[in-house]
């Protein structure tokens, strides 16, 4: 857990959480801060060992404290946050120790993290995606009936 703990005292990766902080700070629904980065990050680790798959913890941890970092820039710019956090995660993770196969996969696992299509697949990129989308307690969302969330996507139980 050295290098995940380097991401959080990482200054980068700071400023950014401080921007998504700022841009959020009226949002009345989930919020993308680092509560949601750890609960995505815990219920990845989760779905690791009940599916089997091995994905060392480095990287479960790493891909789950980045993938909403480029927040603030879909707010600024329009940006998708998936973009902006697939271009500012490398950077960080190499000043973390990651190795450039490491990255790679990160960031290949951020830019897919809102793409359906990776919903199925059995890597750092399926259970990025499923992880973020079970982190929602909508069940206990006071705004959840102006969500832009569809019914079937919320989540209104508690799986993990």
């Amino acid at each position: 857990m050295d290098r995940v703990n380097r991401i959080v005292g990482n200054q980068k990766f700071q400023e950014h959480l401080q921007k998504n902080e700022a841009a959020e700070a009226d949002r009345v629904f989930c919020r993308h801060n680092m509560g949601h980065f750890l609960d995505v990050a815990r219920i990845a680790m989760i779905l690791n060992l009940q599916e089997g798959l091995g994905i060392p913890v480095d990287l479960l941890y790493g891909a789950a404290l980045l993938h909403d970092i480029g927040r603030h820039e879909q707010y600024e710019t329009g940006v998708p946050h998936e973009e902006a956090g697939a271009r500012i995660a490398p950077g960080i993770l190499a000043e973390c120790g990651y190795r450039a196969e490491e990255i790679r996969e990160i960031e290949e696992a951020i830019a897919l993290h809102r793409d359906s299509g990776t919903e199925k697949r059995a890597d750092l990129a399926g259970i990025l995606y499923r992880a973020d989308k079970a982190s929602r307690a909508c069940f206990a969302c006071k705004v959840s009936s102006q969500c832009n969330w569809k019914a079937v996507q919320m989540n209104q139980e508690i799986r993990w």
